[in-house]
């Protein structure tokens, strides 16, 4: 798996220096441009007890088409919104792709599967008016981050499943939720294992956010990426980004890396990288890690719709 991270990271670079003397064509999206952004918010849809879920538009000046990337945020299922990836958000935006952050419904609210269904119905929704902020429909991305990553995994893996397209798109009934690829940053990738995690570390909190989601409590096998891989279940596989902090003890490196290596040994595309001295939330805070997160992000993105 070293080997893996080593190649995956060193094609990036060598991606980025290339991206920087190409002269862009048309719909293609090159890194290192620099765009303004504007900056807005509508309503996607609302939820059975009727509160707005809104997505924040981030949508580089010019007329694209970009490519789309639709954000999920984290929060341990139970907490945070689409303002949760801000920085991360605006960065990608600025160098050319239209990004979509969207709120999500909360485990107080609603428990498993009320968010993924959310993310599911983004998609749908994004890919019918991503054409109207000057973007590429044909090739929807993800960004999640933390308990987002567990969504965006299970949107990717089954982007068909009948319990989380259960919201109906009027304006598209025949759309589908697959995307073409997937970038995350500390995904909940195993969540059992996180789980008993926090027990072990008698974090109460997070002990609550996981029973309050998980309900009835088996789903978080149900919904286990790393469990879904064991046992051999039929799923889409779209490339994955998986970055991890070295010092994480939310979601370990080593749980991590596992699920990183199960979903190759699947034959599934994935990048897994991990970085040095880090935490959970690492790209909080601006620093050399946080721009080494967001390089790789625009690379991957890059390679994803460059792709003949």
């Amino acid at each position: 798996m070293e080997s893996l991270r080593r190649r995956d990271f060193i094609s990036g670079l060598s991606f980025l220096g290339a991206a920087a003397g190409v002269k862009a064509a048309a719909g293609s999206y090159h890194p290192t441009a620099k765009f303004d952004v504007k900056v807005s918010e509508v309503e996607y849809r609302r939820t059975k007890a009727g509160r707005q879920l809104m997505a924040r538009i981030y949508e580089p000046a010019g007329t694209g088409p970009f490519p789309t990337v639709l954000d999920l945020h984290g929060g341990a299922w139970n907490a945070k919104d689409r303002k949760a990836e801000e920085p991360m958000d605006r960065a990608i935006a600025e160098s050319g792709v239209l990004v979509v952050a969207v709120d999500l419904t909360l485990a107080p609210e609603a428990p498993y599967p009320a968010c993924v269904q959310d993310a599911n119905y983004a998609v749908r929704w994004l890919k019918t008016k991503a054409a109207g902020w000057n973007g590429n429909r044909g090739k929807i991305g993800v960004y999640g981050s933390s308990s987002g990553g567990h969504v965006a995994e299970l949107l990717a893996m089954r982007p068909r499943d009948s319990r989380y397209n259960a919201i109906p798109l009027s304006e598209a009934p025949g759309a589908d939720a697959s995307v073409a690829y997937v970038a995350m940053r500390s995904p909940i990738s195993n969540t059992f294992a996180r789980y008993q995690n926090a027990e072990k570390l008698k974090r109460s909190a997070m002990i609550k956010n996981n029973t309050t989601f998980f309900v009835p409590w088996e789903t978080i096998h149900e919904s286990n990426p790393q469990e879904i891989l064991d046992r051999h279940e039929t799923i889409t596989k779209v490339p994955f980004l998986i970055m991890q902090g070295a010092l994480d003890d939310n979601v370990l490196p080593a749980v991590q890396e596992r699920f990183a290596q199960t979903y190759k040994n699947a034959g599934g595309d994935v990048q897994y990288q991990l970085f040095e001295g880090c935490e959970h939330e690492w790209v909080a805070q601006p620093g050399p890690q946080t721009d080494r997160a967001l390089e790789m992000v625009k690379a991957f993105i890059a390679r994803q719709v460059n792709a003949s």
